[in-house]
């Protein structure tokens, strides 16, 4: 391995030259220096104090978040060509069939989304002069893991497009950044093209030969807001087939990335164990979620068997609607969070807050936990405001105090 770290060192010292500044292919320097720190660790320093020694660079932070993606994008995969092989009655399937056909469904979605996107973004750096933005390496990944398998290929271009180039690019680039990239390229498609994106129905690919008529499966979430007046929300789950049990493991219709609490659970470990993801805004999300859940479980029961689905409790609150998958990997986005400490407590819970909400009161968006995050995005900003106030507010009561003494 050193000895080919070394080999790769040797050949790009010596075409370096050519894309320095002077040389032949100057402009296209980003992109050689892209590759460079992708492959080698970068040998640049601070010129002046204070520094900071560290093995992690950005991209190297950025693929972490890529590593703890991989258990959705794996079980996404398997769910997707599982759902396919169920729907169109192959026979004899296995798991490497389900994985295979998966394959098939879920790649080009994510080829479409990497290039396009790193289009977008070498095409920046190449105008603005500067670096290739390491964040792309997670948002042209967590974008498809927020799609529906039949998302047509077209809608993925345009909806990456959208949100590297208006929700991240004119602000400056990776940094700079109001809102989530990934979740302002959902919340495009999701208006733009509400055929495609609905939340009640995410379709199950079918053989057009089997099905001419395609084939629409209702979500876990869908089920829970269509049950009658009257009705125990949680036998009207079970006669459809979904379990607690079912919708942790996560085999059933939704987002590709999203159905399994546990696979979202082991990249929940990954993030807080190296320190990428900040663990009070996954828990304070946690905490919002059970206490709205609570608060709504508390009103009148006949305001509750009006709508039976005020009366689903916290835990499949949680693992229902890709609720759980955004709290982890959404909401931790460290650029459009909150950066405070008490900030991120409170961040945490008002997504928690708005997504229980929604749900449970606005038909229209039977999620939520995309528009959550996104509104915390934009109230990030204020709350840390409202946290350094207060701070300096204290600190100066108490320099007070101390020079009265």
């Amino acid at each position: 391995m050193k000895k080919l770290a070394q080999i790769v060192e040797k050949m790009h010292n010596r075409v370096r030259p050519l894309f320095e500044r002077g040389g032949p292919l100057h402009v296209f320097f980003p992109i050689f220096e892209a590759a460079d720190t992708f492959a080698l660790t970068p040998d640049d320093v601070t010129p002046g104090p204070p520094h900071v020694r560290d093995a992690l660079d950005m991209k190297r932070t950025m693929m972490f978040v890529v590593i703890a993606l991989a258990p959705c994008t794996l079980f996404g995969i398997f769910n997707a060509g599982y759902l396919y092989n169920t729907v169109n009655q192959v026979e004899g399937a296995t798991w490497i069939t389900h994985i295979l056909r998966g394959l098939r469904i879920v790649l080009p979605i994510i080829i479409v989304s990497y290039a396009v996107g790193g289009f977008w973004e070498v095409l920046f750096a190449l105008v603005r002069k500067h670096e290739i933005n390491e964040g792309f390496l997670v948002t042209g990944l967590l974008f498809p893991l927020t799609l529906p398998p039949t998302i047509p290929l077209w809608q993925v271009a345009v909806g990456i497009s959208f949100g590297v180039v208006i929700g991240k690019e004119i602000f400056g680039g990776t940094g700079f950044n109001v809102l989530n990239p990934a979740l302002t390229s959902r919340a495009f498609l999701y208006f733009a093209y509400p055929a495609q994106m609905s939340g009640d129905n995410v379709w199950a690919v079918t053989d057009p030969s089997t099905f001419p008529q395609g084939f629409t499966g209702a979500t876990s979430l869908a089920v829970a807001k269509a049950a009658p007046a009257g009705s125990d929300v949680i036998a009207v789950l079970r006669d459809a087939g979904f379990t607690f049990k079912d919708m942790i493991m996560g085999l059933e219709p939704g987002s590709i990335g999203e159905t399994s609490a546990i696979a979202v659970a082991i990249g929940l470990v990954i993030l807080v164990v190296t320190g990428i993801g900040s663990w009070r805004i996954i828990a304070g999300g946690i905490i919002g979620t059970a206490a709205t859940t609570l608060l709504i479980n508390a009103l009148p029961a006949s305001v509750r068997s009006v709508a039976p689905h005020l009366d689903l409790p916290f835990h499949y609150d949680l693992v229902m609607g890709g609720m759980f998958f955004g709290i982890v990997f959404m909401a931790t986005d460290p650029v459009s969070a909150a950066a405070t400490t008490p900030g991120k407590w409170a961040y945490g819970i008002l997504i928690g807050f708005l997504t229980v909400t929604i749900r449970a009161f606005n038909p229209a968006f039977p999620a939520g936990n995309m528009l959550a995050i996104l509104f915390a995005n934009v109230m990030a900003p204020l709350i840390d405001q409202i946290v350094l106030a207060l701070h300096i507010r204290q600190r100066a009561a108490w320099k007070g105090a101390l020079h009265r003494a």
